[in-house]
């Protein structure tokens, strides 16, 4: 009798079982596989995808408080205040507090932001054309509807 624990299944006969079709479970298999493909673009800026896209987001909407990207981009408070200590660090974010609410955090890039935003926009942009080599442009087109959907982004002002 063969031992279950000693045989090495084939990575092509792995049975899944229902998880194969959970939402949350392809989803992060989806988001793994692009974040892989951004690092193999973007990656040698010592940039994590939310790190560029928090730059991306402070950069069309200068002056935004802190809070409101963190909400927008599903970031938790506190990991949103690490995040921006990393990019204030490097140089590419400038925090300021407003005067008439000392508790506010406003965010914008730096000069040394904007450059980076500008030199690397090309770079990122071609990274999400890249992610839908995968499908049709009707997939697509759907499948981004769907996830606005689900996210609760398809309410928010257009995205472009």
């Amino acid at each position: 009798m063969t031992d279950a624990l000693t045989r090495q299944p084939d990575v092509d006969k792995i049975e899944l079982g229902e998880i194969s079709d959970s939402l949350g479970f392809l989803l992060r298999v989806a988001q793994i596989q692009v974040f892989e493909r951004f690092f193999d673009s973007l990656g040698g800026h010592g940039l994590k995808p939310g790190e560029f896209t928090v730059l991306w987001v402070i950069g069309l909407n200068p002056g935004l408080r802190q809070g409101a990207v963190a909400r927008i981009l599903s970031i938790k408070p506190a990991h949103m205040t690490k995040l921006t200590g990393r990019l204030v660090d490097r140089g590419l974010v400038s925090r300021a507090t407003p005067a008439d609410d000392r508790r506010a955090v406003r965010l914008s890039l730096s000069p040394e932001g904007q450059r980076f935003v500008a030199a690397n926009r090309t770079a990122f942009i071609e990274h999400h054309h890249d992610e839908r080599n995968y499908l049709s442009p009707d997939e697509i087109e759907t499948l981004i509807g769907l996830l606005k959907k689900l996210t609760g982004l398809d309410t928010h002002a257009s995205q472009s």
